[in-house]
């Protein structure tokens, strides 16, 4: 991840130090473990915390002779230890510490992503419940629908986001799974009850089978969960690109004192931010695919998976996290025009009560085929006429012949519409 998108506290799990430090972390573990089962002398693990040194630097430089990350990293550690050393990865292989340390940074920066998205919903719940009678245009295809409720648009977006909670939740917990079993997975050199202690000591859990390494299924669900995550963000934003197009101007971004929205245009404000979290939310669906492909390895493992989770594990965290972020001062921030809204209805001339008029029609005895042509015919009249849709209906004699012109007024009424948006509320916790 660039620097221009990369949050604290987030981006300071991914350094090569704080790598080499939750290595150590679960080389640490074990030989407590160990000394849980008198496998190795009460004290060994202290003197090994100790003495332990991380120097990325010497680490770097160990690895370009040896050509393997994790020997170059137990040869750093280690170099400057006694007898305890011969503790130090015993029975264990590469995978066992990096496969583990990916479940505590995945973990750690989930529960980031968590904080960070519960934030996120509670700012649109305040929105939610602020905007609950105001009333808008609803659109289908992108044309006027019929009226509805502000708040009701951001309620469907608070659902899926508690949605996307429960699956992000639910992730975190599936890929908070380490493996201490070996070579291959058959703890030939170290015993499944020391893989559990020491897993237990890191808040982790053992993966149910695995071979060298945790199956990468377990993976692609968190990330999966993080794609759900930028997609609900992404809908948002999209309504919110649509809502501040110049003819509709219901909504705008906030726009800050000294803020520029173009070098060659001074009047444009242009939604950003809405077009940032888009383009990041595709980054994340992106890193899915790779997830995915990342499962089918080779017999016990192969290592095709690793180069690309070390670019897409950490950069999926904090995209997940920047856009949450900038989703929270989006919405807190938002700019609803509440007058835009009720001018848009006279944009398409009263066209979205057509509904109303067919259903009154129907109720005064006219048959739903006739009256649909009926208000077809006038729809379209008022449409192409650039005419008030009521007062068409007014005009027209076949249905002063059923109603008289308050029953019509009352068919124009927004109060009709918004009239069970209560109990759609109830279903929240507010």
């Amino acid at each position: 991840m660039i620097e221009r998108y990369a949050l604290s506290p987030i981006k300071d799990i991914w350094g090569l130090k704080q790598q080499y430090e939750r290595w150590l972390e679960v080389e640490l573990a074990v030989i407590e473990a160990f000394e849980d089962f008198n496998q190795a002398p009460k004290g060994t693990s202290e003197k090994i915390r100790k003495k332990a040194s991380i120097d990325v630097e010497k680490i770097l430089e160990i690895e370009k002779v040896v050509d393997h990350d994790v020997i170059a990293f137990i040869k750093g550690v280690t170099d400057e230890m006694g007898d305890e050393a011969r503790y130090f990865h015993k029975g264990l292989t590469s995978s066992d510490i990096v496969d583990t340390s990916w479940a505590l940074a995945m973990k750690r920066a989930g529960e980031m992503i968590i904080r960070e998205y519960e934030k996120f919903i509670d700012v649109l719940k305040k929105k939610a419940l602020m905007y609950k009678n105001t009333i808008t245009v609803g659109r289908t295809h992108g044309i006027h629908a019929e009226p509805t409720s502000f708040g009701l648009k951001l309620l469907s977006f608070l659902a899926e986001s508690e949605r996307n909670m429960e699956r992000l939740k639910k992730s975190i917990y599936q890929v908070s799974q380490g493996k201490l079993s070996g070579a291959v997975g058959n703890y030939a050199n170290i015993s499944p009850e020391v893989e559990k202690v020491a897993l237990e000591k890191l808040g982790l859990r053992a993966t149910k089978v695995s071979t060298q390494i945790v199956p990468r299924d377990i993976h692609a669900e968190f990330l999966n969960a993080l794609s759900f995550l930028g997609s609900g963000l992404e809908r948002l934003a999209t309504e919110i690109r649509h809502l501040q197009k110049t003819e509709v101007l219901e909504v705008q971004e906030p726009f800050k004192k000294g803020q520029r929205g173009s070098s060659a245009m001074p009047h444009k404000k242009n939604p950003i931010i809405c077009e940032r979290i888009t383009g990041m939310a595709r980054m994340l669906r992106s890193y899915t695919i790779t997830g995915y492909e990342n499962i089918v390895l080779w017999h016990e493992r192969d290592i095709s998976h690793s180069s690309a989770e070390r670019v897409f594990i950490p950069d999926a965290c904090m995209t997940a996290y920047y856009i949450t972020n900038k989703a929270i001062y989006l919405i807190k921030n938002l700019v609803v025009n509440e007058d835009r809204m009720l001018e848009t209805f006279e944009r398409s001339y009263n066209l979205v009560y057509s509904q109303r008029v067919l259903l009154g029609l129907i109720e005064k005895g006219m048959s739903r085929e006739n009256a649909y042509k009926l208000v077809q015919k006038n729809a379209l009249y008022a449409w192409e006429n650039r005419k008030d849709f009521k007062q068409v209906i007014k005009e027209e004699s076949e249905i002063n012949t059923k109603m008289n012109s308050d029953e019509i007024n009352e068919l124009f009424s927004n109060n009709y519409f918004l009239r069970n948006i209560e109990e759609i509320y109830k279903r929240f916790d507010f």
